[in-house]
């Protein structure tokens, strides 16, 4: 099939659903960390902004070879997401371990 099967589309939906799911707890957390009542790592505002340049160009990068290789809406779909999907994951079991409270104060700290 040109457009993939059902379980392909299906399989696309759920992975978009989680991402949107875990950037929305990624955003909570990292509002919270502004208030301080959440515990960030140092240099998160920065890290924040490098990685969305970064996935971004990774995900022009995956679509233009997907295209390129003249590939399925699905494949080349998956090839935008992942990126995204892949660092919104992780900042969002980083950011849960860190949990909630105060930064530790000092440099020794």
């Amino acid at each position: 099939m040109i457009f993939g099967t059902l379980p392909d589309l299906f399989r696309l939906t759920l992975q978009t659903g989680l991402m949107l799911a875990q950037a929305q707890q990624v955003v909570a957390m990292r509002l919270l960390g502004a208030m301080g009542v959440w515990r960030l790592r140092p240099g998160e505002y920065t890290r924040m902004l490098v990685e969305k340049i970064d996935a971004a160009g990774d995900a022009q990068r995956g679509v233009a070879k997907a295209l390129g290789q003249s590939k399925s809406p699905i494949v080349v779909a998956r090839a935008a997401l992942d990126p995204y999907a892949r660092r919104t994951g992780q900042n969002a079991r980083t950011l849960t371990r860190r949990g909630p409270g105060r930064p530790p104060k000092g440099p020794g700290a």
